[in-house]
């Protein structure tokens, strides 16, 4: 049962983006907790899009209308966005392109800044340790997992006075789809899903087995393509290790944070899409310093010294000053009770399996514990290889160490990592028994969220329909969103 009468709503003054697409601000005064909707409260800020070709988004919005009522009374049906992540915030658009455009022809666009993020009420090194203590800070940190994002959402729907409207979910927000399909499937008319079913149960450490076997792959199919930056990638490793040593100058970040090999193995984020790998490309071929071999000579000759430019893009990859929650929320986002955690239908063998923490519902840095647990990933581990393969989206121990936008945040984070009292993400009989339209595209080689556990989850899902396409990556809809959007809504019905 949601609490909507002790929460307030308001929008804002309406604005026009340059290709006439109409943008309101909304405000709304949320529970934190919503199993005490008389306690503490956060605010949760989102963001409506309006075709600008839309013939009634010429019509003033009246702010004034009570409950915000008046954001139906343009003729557009309702598409609420959930982003990836964790703790990313909404997309700011300076004009609708892609999936936005193709979706503006049909609904008005909710964009949510989901709890913590953005305009909503901020989770960061400034705002945590006010708080309390790092129990406490983990305390408050519980309720911004996607049962509660999604509850926020089913809230400001009712506020807005809006019918059951269309849930799309990419990656993250896939898994916060499946929350609302669970705990509140009244609220929407359909679901669409790229990149992102969530296992259903089982530990965090058979999402990693899957994804570190994934990136193995996905690495050797990018230095086939570019057989040079393998070398190139193992001079960056010995100019990085040269600086740890002592053998040459320590090598640091914009920030002045160091560069660990473990820093430099983020750059596999770039593998998660089908254009972001020639991005990798570009930067590694920037990677060292050239200078003239001879005075009058246009001969260059490279240096065994990372440029700034390499340091500046590996600085875009490895911070979270803008997404602090990436880190400290991470694991949290397949963490379950007990009963649920040591659940592993269609898993591989116990033999395979990591061996568990003392208490299996603590995630307690499972993507470490399982790279170190295994000897076939020992090409990952930069303590048993000098030149390991690449990461994509694993989290470690060492993270807010490093980083000076989460060291503030360290106590907390190992706080979550050591928690074991997590309640259900998902209703497993709500989803079997699901009625709500859903349409899902898995990607046969995603790097991030596994092909096979995700065809595992959409088996569980009643009247869920798959696409599985192996034209895209991860981040697909960022490479044909229009294309994406429309065959999911074709197979979601009218």
């Amino acid at each position: 049962m949601l609490a909507s009468g002790v929460c307030t709503h308001r929008a804002g003054a309406e604005a026009r983006l340059l290709d006439g697409t109409r943008i309101t601000d909304h405000w709304f005064e949320l529970p934190l907790d919503h199993a005490r909707p008389e306690g503490a409260r956060i605010r949760v800020y989102a963001r409506e899009y309006v075709s600008g070709t839309d013939p009634d988004s010429a019509a003033p919005l009246d702010s004034s209308a009570e409950d915000g009522a008046a954001g139906a009374q343009d003729g557009l049906p309702w598409l609420l966005f959930l982003q990836g992540g964790p703790g990313g915030k909404g997309v700011r658009q300076a004009q609708l392109g892609g999936w936005m455009k193709e979706a503006s022809q049909r609904f008005r666009i909710l964009m949510l800044d989901q709890r913590g993020t953005g305009l909503s009420t901020p989770a960061n090194r400034n705002t945590l340790p006010l708080i309390g203590t790092p129990e406490e800070q983990a305390d408050y940190l519980v309720h911004f997992r996607a049962p509660s994002i999604v509850q926020d959402a089913e809230l400001i729907r009712l506020m807005l006075g809006a019918e059951p409207w269309t849930v799309f979910g990419q990656s993250f927000g896939g898994f916060c789809a499946l929350s609302y399909l669970s705990w509140h499937p009244e609220g929407m008319s359909r679901a669409l899903i790229t990149g992102g079913l969530a296992p259903l149960d089982g530990p965090a450490d058979r999402v990693y087995r899957a994804t570190y076997q994934r990136m193995r792959a996905r690495n050797e199919e990018y230095f086939g393509r570019f057989p040079e930056d393998r070398q190139i990638l193992g001079r960056v490793y010995d100019a990085v290790r040269a600086g740890e040593t002592g053998a040459a100058l320590s090598v640091v970040l914009p920030d002045g944070s160091p560069v660990t090999v473990g820093r430099v193995q983020m750059l596999g984020m770039f593998l998660g899409g089908n254009t972001r790998m020639d991005q990798l490309h570009y930067l590694l071929q920037e990677a060292f310093e050239r200078v003239p071999s001879a005075a009058g000579t246009f001969t260059e000759a490279l240096t065994h010294t990372l440029t700034d430019t390499f340091l500046h893009g590996l600085y875009q990859q490895v911070s979270r000053a803008t997404n602090p929650l990436y880190l400290v929320m991470h694991e949290s986002i397949y963490a379950q009770p007990a009963q649920v955690s040591h659940a592993q239908p269609g898993s591989p063998p116990a033999a395979q399996l990591a061996p568990p923490p003392e208490d299996a519902t603590a995630t307690a840095w499972a993507a470490q514990r399982v790279l170190r647990s295994f000897s076939d990933l020992a090409d990952f581990d930069p303590d048993r290889t000098a030149h390991p393969l690449l990461t994509g989206e694993m989290v470690f121990d060492w993270y807010a160490d490093l980083d000076p936008a989460l060291r503030p945040l360290q106590s907390v984070t190992e706080e979550l990592a050591r928690r074991t009292d997590w309640g259900p993400l998902y209703d497993p009989k709500a989803l079997a028994a699901n009625t709500v339209p859903t349409a899902a595209a898995v990607y046969t080689h995603d790097v991030y969220v596994d092909r096979d556990l995700s065809l595992e989850t959409a088996s569980r899902v009643q009247g869920l329909t798959v696409w599985e396409t192996d034209a895209f990556h991860h981040d697909g809809i960022g490479d044909d969103g229009p294309g994406i959007l429309r065959r999911l809504l074709e197979m979601t019905g009218p």
